[in-house]
């Protein structure tokens, strides 16, 4: 590696958290891409209180104390900052350790109520081209 790959455009060095994760994310997941169980980004999990055998290493832990109350599978690749598909593997292990628990979203029904009111996104798409 050169040392030119870890300094930034005006020639400053990167240092700790501003190079990035050292650990690319396919070797977080040990090769996978596909978790053994379904989840979705909105998938909520939480964990269950009882410790992972045989799910080790400081990935498995930091996001094993994220789930301490019920948060999404998109909140957690958030927190973790790693891709969607790698955080659903590394949460799929702990729900097949038995070390949290995955309920999937609520379908909605397909009564009126549940239709989306083209006017609110619009609106929200107009404030959020406005911001940027």
């Amino acid at each position: 590696m050169t040392v030119r790959r870890l300094r930034r455009q005006g020639g400053e060095p990167w240092y700790d958290d501003a190079a990035g994760r050292l650990v690319r994310p396919y070797t977080v997941s040990n090769g996978r891409t596909r978790p053994t169980a379904h989840l979705d980004l909105l998938t909520m999990v939480m964990a269950t209180g009882r410790p992972p055998v045989s799910c080790q290493g400081p990935d498995y832990a930091q996001v094993l104390g994220l789930c301490g109350g019920p948060v999404s599978v998109a909140e957690i690749a958030a927190h973790i900052r790693l891709p969607a598909v790698v955080t659903k593997v590394l949460l799929a292990d702990l729900v097949d350790c038995g070390a949290i628990t995955a309920r999937a979203p609520a379908a909605v029904s397909a009564g009126p109520a549940s239709r989306t009111d083209r006017a609110l996104l619009e609106a929200v798409l107009n404030g959020l081209r406005k911001r940027l």
